[in-house]
């Protein structure tokens, strides 16, 4: 009877030895669907990308990373309940989200659950040295904003702007909107009109760039995604309006180019992103990117693969007792596909950021 007591206990503790450690899992949120699935699809192909290369490298630990992706829809409703899924669900971390309006939503939920929030691409200064369980691997609004007004001032002789933005995204567009603003009035600027819509369907493009010709500006300023973007390029070109055309980080992504065509050529865009790196770290990235999408990354999928890179980093590196924002604030620099990964107390990245303009289809830098 001892015998045939013990025996189904030893095999069922050598079964628990030989079992596979439990896997880690790993939240994506992103708007898949609707205006801003370009950005949404960039991130999380990225954030698959760096799950896939660590798996195929035996993981973090000999764990195994098991991925859970969720559409925020640009909706805050949804995106926040997308959030307490994942939370339900115990991962480790969010990476997400891709757009700054979902930023407050998806953190509130994280933050009730004591999950870090990883964002590659929410750059509100709302969220700016706050001591929360927000993280960014790139820089706020501030940094682009005010680099692209002192360009436009400086080199392209810009003395009043036209700007239009997009409300629907309000947490990015009107931080965004302030710091251009401070910095070109201090340097001696007009902000000639500014106009607020909300990204849809209904948006007459047509309509807004006549409402902001009337103010005869030097330049245009679009504060707003590729798709509204290129609209608004596009009615600019149909009314000959010749003036300079400026847009945001946002639209850099290359549906911009895609939906702009002709219109978008000269079009200056501040991004943190150099798609002509030489350096071995990008080709290696660039040539395993296009393997497994079959197109090229844009800013949304580098950004997504350094916070994933850097998270499961830190996962890594973690010790006993300690959190994970802990890991990632206090264990960096975290490795970059372009530059590396710094943050400050507040879990704010500081990232070089660049002047570009669009020529014969391409992002080019320029500064």
């Amino acid at each position: 009877m001892r015998a045939g007591f013990f025996l189904p206990l030893t095999a069922s503790l050598l079964l628990a030895a030989c079992s596979p450690p439990e896997p880690i899992r790993l939240g994506f949120i992103g708007g898949l669907t609707g205006r801003v699935a370009d950005l949404g699809e960039a991130g999380r192909n990225g954030f698959q990308l760096a799950v896939e290369q660590a798996n195929a490298a035996g993981g973090v630990g000999g764990r195994k990373i098991e991925i859970l992706v969720k559409d925020d829809t640009q909706d805050p409703a949804k995106a926040k309940r997308a959030a307490e899924e994942l939370v339900a669900a115990k991962v480790a971390a969010i990476i997400g989200p891709m757009t700054s309006a979902m930023a407050e939503p998806v953190l509130a939920a994280a933050t009730a659950g004591g999950i870090t929030v990883i964002s590659p691409t929410a750059t509100s200064t709302a969220l700016t040295g706050k001591d929360d369980l927000f993280l960014r691997v790139t820089s706020d609004t501030s940094n682009y904003a005010s680099l692209s007004a002192r360009y436009q001032f400086t080199k392209n002789a810009v003395r009043s702007v036209a700007i239009a933005y997009d409300a629907r995204n309000r947490a990015y567009t009107a931080g965004w909107l302030a710091d251009f603003r401070k910095t070109f009035v201090e340097l001696g600027g007009t902000i000639s009109a500014e106009i607020v819509f909300e990204s849809g369907d209904a948006t007459d493009h047509a309509a807004l760039i006549k409402q902001m010709l009337t103010s005869k500006p030097d330049a245009f300023l679009f504060i707003s995604g590729a798709v509204d973007t290129a609209r608004f390029a596009q009615q600019a070109s149909q009314l000959k309006a010749g003036q300079k055309l400026i847009s945001v980080e946002w639209s850099a992504t290359e549906r911009l180019i895609e939906l702009g065509g002709k219109a978008v050529d000269g079009l200056y865009v501040t991004q943190f992103f150099d798609r002509e790196d030489k350096s071995p770290a990008y080709q290696t990235f660039r040539q395993a990117y296009e393997k497994r999408f079959q197109q090229l990354p844009g800013f949304a999928s580098v950004g997504a693969y350094d916070a994933t890179r850097a998270t499961l980093e830190a996962i890594g590196r973690g010790k006993n007792g300690e959190s994970l924002k802990q890991t990632l604030l206090e264990r960096g620099p975290f490795v970059g596909v372009q530059q590396p990964i710094r943050l400050d107390r507040f879990g704010d990245a500081q990232r070089r950021a660049f002047i570009t303009t669009i020529r014969d289809g391409r992002f080019v830098a320029i500064e």
